[in-house]
Parts: C-alpha cells; structure tokens; sequence
C-alpha cells in the first residue's frame, strides 16, 4: 500500500487523539478509530487496518492504565488474572478475525449499545460507589469470564470493548464506574497485546501510520485519565451515556443504511 499523504497521517492523528482520550474516560475509543482508518486508508486490506488499530489503541491504552493504576490502585487480584485470560481471549479472536464479516458484528453490537445505555441511564445510582456482588471465587470467575468473552470479541473485531468492559465490571460485578474505568483499561490494555502478538508476525501493521497514531493517542489517554480520576464516577458516569448514545446514532446509521 502506498504511503498516505501527510493531510490523511494529520487527519488520522486527530482521530487518535480523541480515541484515546474516550477510551480512557469510559472505553470505545475503537469506534472512533477505527472507522477513521477504513476512510482514510481506503485500499489497506483489513488484517492491516485492525492490526493498525491495535498498535495505536495500545500505546493509549499503555498510559492511562499506568495513570488510573498510580491514582486508583486496583486489587491485583482481580484485575492480573483478568488480564491473562483477555489477553488469550484477544489472541484467539484474532486468530478468527479474517473470517468474520464485519456486517456480522453491527447489528449485534447496536442491541448490546442500546440495552447498556439505557440500563445505566434508567439506574442513575449504578456505579456511583462500589457494592461488589460477589466475593472469592465467584468474583474471580466472573471476572474471568468477563475477560476472555470481551477479549475475543476484542481480537475479533473490537470497536466498543472498553465501554462493554466498563459496563460489565459495573452491571456484572458491581464496581464503580471509575474503579471499573481502571480496571477495563488494564484488560483493555491485555487485549490490544494479544491480537498484536498474533498480527505482528504475519506482517499486518502499517508502522508509520500506526506509531503516529500510537503517539496522538498516547496523548488523548494521558488526558483522558487524569481528567477521570480528578472528575469522579459521576463524570465518567454521565460521559458514559454520552458516548454511548452517539455509538448508538452512528452504528444504527451505519445499520440503516443512513450513511
């Protein structure tokens, strides 16, 4: 593929930067970043435009888990063996991902927008604080199932799995948002490694691209971090629902044929 010109790498580089910067807040950064590839990259095949996105995503994702780990401190209990199993989730998803259409995933992942979005916004006291619902190994285990599920639909195609990872630790196992924000970014951050490590070696990245928008989007995570952390669960409750709706707008568009 030829080099993009330097207007598409600036483009490209402001989408980054505003992925990263939702993707720390409350996840789906993806859904930014990733159709902004297929635009501007518009003859790249699609192991190079996922494959682009993982190294980007993961440079974002780098950051604002080290920024949310220092000022949140997460149980590492939790969140390190739920990081190996999104990490395997993710390898085997890529592994499959040539193979699933993604006029496939739209339609689902519209549903599961809609039903999130309208389950946080109808329960305006979910995730405020942390109220666990399970404990000792029923907690792990449903971490872990929320790790290598999300993970493989991550590796797979993966636009919305931060939101879906902060949703789950919230609705699932009863964190609060920014505690689960911190906790998707750490497993989030285990899943971009994973479909890179299968990616990489079969030659997918397009490095250039890639390390800009890895830089934008480091920059948009930073930011996007520390902005929730000093905001509270309530910000990153009430950006939540935002963001969500506006996936649901442009997927549904996208669903409907509207554009």
């Amino acid at each position: 593929m030829d080099d993009p010109t330097l207007t598409v790498l600036v483009l490209l580089g402001l989408a980054a930067v505003t992925a990263g910067f939702v993707d720390a807040v409350v996840g789906g950064g993806g859904l930014i970043q990733l159709p902004a590839l297929l635009v501007g990259l518009p003859h790249a095949a699609p192991i190079e435009i996922l494959a682009t996105n993982k190294l980007a995503s993961i440079c974002g994702t780098t950051v604002s888990s080290a920024t949310y780990y220092r000022r949140i401190r997460p149980d590492p209990r939790t969140f390190l063996p739920m990081m190996v199993v999104a990490f395997a989730g993710s390898f085997t998803g890529a592994a499959v991902a040539s193979q699933i259409p993604r006029s496939a995933f739209e339609p689902i992942v519209l549903v599961a927008l809609v039903v999130v979005g309208a389950y946080v916004l109808l329960k305006p006291t979910m995730g405020e604080a942390t109220a666990l619902r399970y404990a000792g190994h029923q907690h792990l285990a449903a971490a872990l199932g929320v790790g290598f599920v999300i993970g493989f639909y991550d590796g797979a195609l993966g636009p919305g799995t931060g939101s879906f990872l902060v949703f789950a630790l919230v609705g699932l196992l009863g964190y609060s948002f920014l505690e689960a924000s911190a906790k998707a970014r750490l497993a989030n951050w285990a899943t971009n490694l994973g479909a890179l490590a299968l990616f990489v070696p079969q030659g997918g990245v397009l490095w250039k691209v890639g390390l800009v928008m890895g830089g934008c989007n480091l920059v948009g995570g930073y930011v996007g971090a520390r902005v929730a952390v000093s905001r509270g669960a309530r910000f990153v409750r009430g950006f939540f629902i935002v963001v969500v709706g506006a996936f649901v707008v442009r997927i549904g568009g996208d669903v409907a044929g509207l554009w």
